[in-house]
């Protein structure tokens, strides 16, 4: 009994392995055993009996959580532009923008990839819209069908890392964490990872050039009546549009400053790229706008349709992602602005009716209640298992490991790396996470730049063989029969599952490099985050002695802090003193009669 009780944690956990295995559902899984466990420590008298009373008001507690709110908005949100067709027009024209060059295609992939993320969040959509658009494209013009399947599936998981993203609302709201600088940590690494993509596929291109054609000249639509490509034009535009953006970076400090009647104050990086971003931007379409508008003719065609087909997806990233960093909305607040932009955008293109309408609605409230109940199983489990000094044992386990903290931290990320085989992010960040931040805490680790390794790790989940979610995602639009394509009348044949998972392999091995990033050069996350003054509260009681003013007839008064040796007793005084003896006066005419 006594080795029971000394070790039930440890049974607490191999019991919820054990309820995982029997293949009960995670959120179920993890309160039944938090309440089996918890009901047998109270009868051992390990647990007081008060301790699950604090249930209630757990639940009641998540229930009031606003932050999560964000996650029905940006799962709304995605999903109305995943079926508004917005994905479709960027795949037809960042393919026709780079289907020239070999893996042109390919890049059009990666890069629709990172803008459905950035106002998407949701792997899902992405995989499957890219999957149904762009892969029969692929497949028509002579790709090899792992490349085709790993890019798709890999670019889809960008909605992982790239704000905003659902996991990093969870890995916030379970590290004690802002979302806002959880997003701002995790910008410039998932636009990293998005160019370690790119970087790969231009190896292809060198390389294998027989695996990553380029569009064949009769498939290249978008092109000038006299033949030519137009594209001198969309240089010329892009060149303008960068120096615009360029020289208000530059000048953006300058121009707060103005505005605000202040000294000038070097801006955060992350809203200096956003709104320098946007000024670009703008120029853009306000020359595009002109150049419809009166028929000038200052754009070649692929320019303008590059640029009104990139400018509603870019405003929505401003919209959501702008308002958060500069300050002017909290997460929710911009989930809920960027989900009525995602039904304006819809409107706009005049696809969105009540039936689009209401498979979006049921959708996010099926992955919300999805999202709610493994929270409140983890609450429960974690009660139970904090009852019983759970972290305590985790915390020991893995502080004594060798090396400190890039100890723990390989330690940490081989067994994430593992156990995503297993389990996807939801169940990982529910699990595992609230088991892990105590123990970086104590190793002087910094949370945001945790949370985002962990989610870069977490992103593997999806594409290990065999049981990645983005694979399942891909193996259910991919064609698993021969088939005649319309346009080019050939057979094509089917893409096997293993083609699949063999195409997934150099993209979890691009996604561990960028782990080992990470640890290696930890400024890409935390250079981006703000800092906080952090103050010394010794130096503080100092500085507030020296600046108070000394009492009539007393000495300076002396601060006592906890741990301070205290002072020496002061001479007591004589009625020489003229408050004293006043004091003393009043005190024998109150007790006369």
């Amino acid at each position: 009994m006594s080795f029971l009780i000394e070790n039930f944690a440890p049974f607490m956990f191999m019991g919820l392995i054990l309820f995982l295995l029997m293949g009960f559902p995670v959120a179920f899984s993890l309160g039944a055993c938090g309440l089996f466990f918890g009901f047998i420590g109270v009868e051992m008298g390990i647990l007081p009996q008060a301790l699950l009373q604090a249930l209630p008001l757990r639940i009641l507690g998540i229930m009031q959580n606003e932050t999560l709110l964000a996650i029905p908005f940006f799962t709304l949100m995605g999903l109305i532009l995943e079926r508004s067709g917005m994905a479709e027009d960027l795949l037809e024209t960042i393919g026709q923008l780079f289907g020239p060059v070999r893996g042109g295609l390919a890049l059009a992939v990666v890069m629709v990839g990172a803008l459905l993320a950035a106002t998407t969040g949701v792997v899902a959509a992405s995989v499957i819209s890219m999957g149904l658009i762009s892969l029969p494209i692929m497949l028509r013009y002579g790709y090899d069908r792992r490349v085709a399947a790993g890019v798709i599936a890999a670019s889809g998981t960008l909605a992982q890392i790239i704000p905003p993203s659902l996991v990093l609302i969870i890995l916030a709201d379970q590290l004690g964490r802002s979302v806002g600088e959880m997003y701002k940590g995790a910008f410039i690494p998932g636009f990293a990872l998005t160019g370690l993509y790119v970087i790969y596929i231009v190896g292809l291109a060198i390389f294998k050039p027989a695996w990553v054609p380029a569009l064949p000249l009769e498939a290249r639509s978008a092109r000038e009546p006299s033949g030519k490509s137009g594209l001198i034009s969309l240089l010329f535009l892009t060149i303008a549009a960068s120096t615009v953006a360029i020289y208000f970076g530059e000048h953006y400090a300058q121009f707060l400053s103005w505005l605000n009647n202040t000294p000038v104050v070097p801006a955060a990086k992350d809203e200096t790229i956003v709104v320098s971003l946007c000024a670009g931007i703008t120029l853009a379409f306000v020359v595009a706008l002109i150049n419809k508008v009166t028929g000038m003719g200052l754009l070649s065609r692929i320019a303008e349709r590059v640029t009104f087909v990139l400018i509603p997806p870019l405003l929505l990233i401003f919209l959501v992602l702008g308002t958060i960093f500069l300050g002017v909305a909290t997460p929710t607040e911009g989930g809920a602005m960027g989900a009525l932009g995602a039904i304006i955008l819809a409107m706009s293109r005049r696809r969105l009716d009540i039936a689009l309408l209401k498979q979006a609605l049921t959708s996010t409230t099926k992955l919300s209640c999805f999202v709610l109940f493994i929270l409140i199983g983890s609450t429960i489990f974690s009660l139970v298992f904090q009852g019983v000094d759970g972290q305590k044992w985790v915390e020991h386990l893995l502080t004594g490991l060798p090396g400190g903290q890039v100890g723990f931290l390989i330690v940490v990320n081989v067994l994430i790396f593992f156990l995503a085989f297993f389990l996807d992010f939801f169940e990982l960040s529910f699990i595992v996470v609230p088991l892990l931040a105590p123990v970086a805490v104590a190793l002087d680790i910094d949370l945001i730049w945790f949370g985002v390794l962990l989610a870069v790790n977490m992103q593997t989940s999806f594409m290990h063989p065999p049981f990645g979610f983005a694979l399942f995602f891909l193996r259910s639009v991919a064609p698993t029969e021969e088939y005649t394509d319309r346009v080019t009348k050939k057979r094509i044949a089917p893409v096997t599952t293993m083609q699949i998972y063999w195409g997934a392999v150099p993209f979890v091995f691009i996604q561990i490099i960028m782990v080992g990033t990470i640890i290696a050069f930890p400024g890409i996350v935390s250079s981006n985050i703000d800092k906080v003054e952090v103050y010394d509260l010794d130096k503080v009681r100092r500085q507030m002695e020296a600046n108070m003013p000394p009492r009539i007839g007393d000495e300076a008064p002396i601060l006592v802090m906890p741990g301070d040796p205290q002072p020496e007793a002061a001479a007591p005084q004589t009625d020489d003193d003229p408050m004293k003896a006043l004091q003393n006066a009043m005190k024998r005419e109150s007790r006369q009669p």
